[in-house]
């Protein structure tokens, strides 16, 4: 059994950690943190590009994040004295040791159409490389977005009657509080049971409320000949990110390799090419641990990429296959969060908060 689902300490636009970081930037303090802390380098986690649609209950926000900001980013990072590199270029860097100058790489996981109409375009204007880790049921249409099924059904309904692991339970949705308070009532519980069950329980209450969850997919996803578009971009790379995006420690050694190697089979009968590059879905410590990096290393990728948040450090060179990150998070779209997260300041303040992470 996976260890059970852990919630960010910034849990919400207005949270004290926010707060806290803005306030970190005003005192100046991150230009005082020890060099160290900034470690090598960072690799950028993005999942949506798009302009926001302003929706008062919008628990996905924190997967998307504005052309604007994105622009804006990349703007500030360069005058901070950061190469733009590619991961293959990081992956070198860290072989041989190539620590003269920093570098970040941008990466979107799950393959939204957005990457290709929205964040593509800031990339190309600014030449810089890109990587998309996708997950090959979402252009196959055997996977589902069930994150943003699951918002829409709660976004319909003013009640829902929910079957957990545990019991069902009716949960009251019918105002923008109670909808936010139903989200973390059930995305945090499905999350914590299996996998299948999740999605099964997902399934019957989007039938309930309407929703198709196929043309939903239809609707967000990249279609191949899509994808095809954006890998002829010399500037994308378009990586693994498992066929079914399924949270590999929660599936048997058997089924985790099977969900790993589909994904490959798909790329090169689609692309002609084998990934270099993983990404584990969700990448939490509850989605992969040692078994799936020892996975990631078994299946020859160059690197594989958590959502574990954090810097580059000299000593993920023998890590390279669990390789941290650090969210560019919807709700904190400011550069001066980013300058501040790029310091290190913050991961090292947060350390003696067990299990706290920064997303």
């Amino acid at each position: 059994m996976a260890a059970p689902v852990q919630r960010s300490f910034i849990a919400s636009p207005g949270s004290w950690a926010k707060t806290g970081l803005l306030a970190l930037h005003a005192s100046g303090a991150h230009r005082f943190a020890p060099k160290s802390l900034a470690g090598v380098g960072a690799i950028l986690m993005l999942h949506r590009v798009r302009e926001a649609d302003g929706a008062g209950f919008a628990p996905n926000a924190a997967l998307e994040v504005t052309p604007e900001f994105l622009d804006a980013t990349i703007r500030h990072v360069g005058d901070l004295g950061y190469d733009f590199v590619s991961l293959d270029e990081a992956v070198r860097r860290l072989k041989e040791r190539d620590f003269i100058r920093p570098f970040v790489v941008f990466t979107l996981d799950d393959g939204y159409r957005d990457n290709l109409t929205d964040a593509a375009p800031v990339f190309r204007r600014h030449n810089i490389p890109f990587t998309v880790y996708l997950s090959t049921g979402l252009p196959d249409g055997t996977a589902e977005f069930w994150w943003v099924a699951l918002e829409l059904i709660i976004a319909g309904a003013s009640k829902l009657h929910v079957r957990f692991a545990d019991g069902a339970e009716t949960i009251a949705c019918a105002t923008t509080e109670q909808k936010n308070a139903a989200w973390f009532a059930i995305y945090w519980r499905l999350r914590a049971g299996s996998e299948d069950a999740m999605r099964t329980e997902i399934a019957r209450l989007a039938d309930e409320q309407g929703i198709d969850l196929a043309a939903l997919t239809r609707e967000l996803a990249l279609s191949w000949d899509e994808v095809r578009e954006l890998a002829a971009d010399p500037l994308a790379s378009i990586e693994a990110h498992t066929a079914g995006h399924f949270a590999l420690a929660k599936l048997d050694g058997a089924c985790a390799r099977e969900q790993i190697a589909q994904g490959l089979a798909r790329h090169e009968a689609e692309l002609g090419r084998r990934p270099r590059h993983f990404s584990y879905p969700y990448g939490d410590p509850g989605s992969a641990g040692e078994r799936e990096f020892a996975m990631a290393r078994e299946f020859g990728f160059a690197s594989a990429t958590t959502t574990c948040k954090g810097l580059i450090q000299p000593r993920h060179a023998d890590r390279l296959a669990a390789l941290p990150r650090l969210s560019l998070n919807g709700h904190y779209q400011d550069v001066r969060i980013v300058e501040v997260l790029l310091s290190g300041l913050p991961f090292a303040m947060a350390r003696p908060f067990a299990g706290a992470s920064i997303d």
